[in-house]
């Protein structure tokens, strides 16, 4: 057990948001992405292929530049011009062919290490438990997996391409620059310590700022999940114009960061310009001045300005591509935030499957809260036996829905331990233990798709009679047929073309047709009418005839016939019993009976009698 900390215990510290991790290098980004883009090794050699070609092609250019001012004009060798022109003319087109092949193999490269990402993205999302759903919004979620990982697909295709290439070009032409003329090449690189710390300075304020704009990117699609998956609500209360100027707001968040950020990169740029034009300079100078000397000739100070200007290139086009990177850097270190997530809920290393399950639960002195300062659960002892239906009732924020999240292992307690026919639920695999369970909920969740769809979620391999089964046995098959196109009639986003009634009916049909040997109810019941909730009930009281059962209902007609009924008050038991002794107690349970049920009291007996209700009331 982990040290104590304030509201139970003994019970784990609650885990806060994933903090965003501490800014890494821009190698340990890419040390990460070439983790996913080295199995396409064939597709990186021939990238590499043409990069290098390209760097090689550049710099012979300059070499036929010189050799056309040294040796032929001064001989007058005109045959020798069609050969030079020749030359030029098919390095740029060879330049143009490689280049077009090293930017589609490395866009190519660039496209399928985003597809590797963002599904190692989205698969380990959905292996976190519910404390972290709990803890990010939706918005954010999606911001990360769409936008930032297409911020890595622009490092990948064009910023990695772009330093491989310049990182050649640099080596090649720094090296033939020193060995022409070392002195006047020891000028232009006397400017790269300042040109290294001005893109050091710069850099840090640009991932900052780029952060930012991610983070209100986030911001903005936070706000556009929330008000498009309610848009109902927001037009019953005529709020559009409301939600309007609080998307405005954030839109103006994403527009001043995306500034800021535009403004950072602006000045950075111009300084890198500065420094090389400096460099330039320094060049013409002292290269007039050898030549004047006659230490250097004509042909060599042209070629040697051809060179500087592609070791000047790499340079200001790394000005332009650290904008890329550092966008990169900052999407990467979000997604890594994620991916360095750790889920709460795991299984453990001895952790087994069920087999031969009866369905008997049991909690032993279980402690649990959703945050430290509120708990839920005191030391809590409950049973649901084997094959019998158990029903718990009590008001709201009584702790019902906390038994089902609990039992489902959708959290562990902090205290104490939840078992399954014996076995502790934390050395059951969690797949295993949620394949015996059926639950239906009063927070109905369908998928868009078709009622078919909806309904064979749990068993796809289910047949078309096993489907109309389950839905005759949840009352549901005849609404279903009432459509056009039956029980592939498309439901909308979360059911929206289907009444509450009808989306429950479905829900309760998807968990029928999963035929678990545990089955949760969780105010299944709640938006039926009388009529279907009859109907549902008689169908439930076959289904479940010799499976383990637990009844979350408010609305006591629903557990009349339970085998057990617990209720609940501020998370402890304070009656169990059955239906009919519950009543005799004339405590909670017949308090609440009374007030969905009230009795006819005759008139001439009112005058000296106290209400039920008023009598319960005071007793609790």
């Amino acid at each position: 057990m982990s040290a104590s900390t304030p509201g139970i215990p003994g019970k784990r510290p609650f885990q806060s948001p994933a903090a965003r991790p501490e800014p890494g290098s821009i190698w340990a980004m890419y040390k990460r992405m070439f983790f996913h883009v080295r199995s396409h090794w064939l597709l990186l050699t021939a990238a590499f292929f043409c990069i290098v070609s390209v760097s090689l092609l550049e710099f012979a250019v300059p070499q036929l530049t010189q050799y056309t001012i040294d040796d032929i004009i001064p001989h007058k060798r005109y045959n020798d011009l069609i050969w030079i022109g020749a030359g030029v003319l098919g390095a740029a087109i060879l330049l143009g062919l490689f280049n077009f092949f090293s930017s589609l193999l490395m866009a190519s490269v660039g496209q399928r290490a985003v597809y590797d990402i963002r599904n190692e993205l989205y698969g380990h999302i959905q292996k976190l438990d519910i404390g972290f759903f709990d803890r990010n919004r939706t918005g954010d979620l999606m911001s990360r997996v769409t936008n930032d990982v297409n911020m890595l697909q622009q490092l990948v295709s064009n910023g990695m391409m772009s330093l491989i290439t310049d990182w050649f070009t640099f080596i090649f032409v720094a090296s033939y620059m020193l060995w022409i003329n070392w002195q006047l090449t020891l000028v232009v690189l006397i400017t790269f310590p300042l040109m290294i710390g001005t893109t050091h300075f710069f850099s840090k304020r640009m991932r900052a700022a780029f952060r930012k704009v991610q983070e209100t990117v986030a911001e903005v699609s936070n706000h556009l999940q929330d008000t498009l998956s309610s848009i109902r609500l927001i037009k019953s209360f005529s709020n559009e114009e409301y939600e309007s100027e609080r998307f405005a707001v954030r839109s103006s968040s994403n527009m001043t960061a995306n500034l800021n950020a535009v403004k950072t990169r602006s000045l950075f740029e111009p300084f890198i310009d500065l420094l090389l034009l400096v460099g330039l300079a320094a060049v013409l100078i002292v290269g007039a001045k050898q030549t004047m000397d006659g230490t250097m000739t004509l042909g060599t100070i042209v070629a040697f300005m051809a060179y500087l200007r592609l070791l000047q290139n790499p340079i200001r086009r790394f000005s332009r591509t650290i904008n890329t990177i550092q966008q990169s850097a900052a999407a990467y270190e979000r997604i890594v935030g994620i991916l360095n997530t750790k889920p709460e809920v795991t299984d453990a290393l001895d952790a087994v499957a069920l087999t031969d399950v009866q369905g008997e639960v049991e909690f032993k002195n279980v402690s649990f809260a959703y945050h430290n300062e509120v708990p839920v659960l005191q030391q809590f002892n409950f049973k649901i036996e084997a094959g019998k239906i158990t029903a718990i009732v009590g008001s709201s924020g009584a702790g019902k829905s906390t038994i089902t999240h609990l039992m489902t292992r959708f959290y562990d307690p902090q205290e104490g331990v939840v078992t399954m026919d014996g076995k502790p639920l934390t050395r059951i695999k969690v797949k295993s233990l949620r394949e015996h369970m059926g639950i239906v909920s009063q927070d109905i969740v369908l998928l868009n798709g078709t009622i078919r769809e909806n309904i064979v979620y749990g068993r796809p391999d289910a047949s078309d009679e096993e489907v109309e089964a389950a839905s005759r046995a949840a009352s549901a098959h005849d609404f279903i047929q009432s459509f056009p196109q039956g029980y592939d009639s498309q439901i909308g986003e979360r059911g929206v073309k289907l009444s509450g009634g009808q989306k429950q009916r479905i829900s309760i049909a998807r968990a029928i047709l999963k035929n678990p040997r545990l089955i949760i109810l969780d105010e299944a019941t709640s938006s039926l009418d009388t009529e279907s909730e009859k109907s549902i009930q008689d169908a439930l009281t076959n289904l479940l005839e010799g499976r383990t059962c637990l009844v979350i209902a408010h609305r006591l007609s629903t557990i009349q016939k339970a085998d057990h009924i617990y209720v609940l008050d501020k998370g402890e038991i304070i009656e169990s019993g059955t239906h009919d002794s519950l009543l005799a107690q004339q405590g909670r349970y017949s308090y609440l009976y009374e007030l969905q049920f009230p009795q006819k009291v005759e008139p001439a007996q009112t005058e000296n009698v106290e209400p039920a209700g008023h009598r319960s009331r005071r007793r609790y």
